[in-house]
């Protein structure tokens, strides 16, 4: 069983940055043997869920939507058996707001970097809050 928490959540203005951070326990493996890919994911007010960016555990392969390509960075930190995954957030607008939730499934690096709807997931955190103001 994966365990996801985030963090870092938060309210900015436009144009402003944030850091989230996923830390993904539980797993029977180390990061490094394990082929679990995180993504994130969020869901904007009347909005459906939607993928922002994901990582694969073995090589850190990337996938982001064409929407935050160029202004969101997913990145991951291994200690031990506690991984953690980052979305740096820069250049927010307004229509970044919503719900940021974490999410993780088993998988191969191609479909990590593929376009992913949210069923796909299997594990999910339970959301943290970003609101940019105009």
């Amino acid at each position: 069983q994966v365990q996801l928490v985030e963090s870092g959540g938060g309210s900015v203005q436009a144009g402003g940055s944030l850091r989230l951070s996923c830390a993904a326990s539980g797993y029977s493996y180390g990061w490094r043997y394990n082929t679990l890919c995180v993504g994130w994911f969020r869901q904007g007010p009347g909005k459906e869920r939607e993928g922002v960016a994901h990582i694969y555990g073995i090589g850190g392969d990337t996938y982001y939507a064409d929407s935050v390509k160029g202004r969101f960075t997913i990145s991951q930190d291994n200690a031990g058996n506690t991984v953690t995954v980052h979305l740096q957030l820069n250049s927010l607008k307004p229509e970044d707001t919503g719900m940021y939730y974490c999410a993780a499934a088993r998988g191969s690096s191609s479909w990590c970097r593929s376009p992913l709807p949210p069923a796909d997931f299997t594990y999910w955190g339970q959301g943290t809050q970003v609101t940019v103001s105009s």
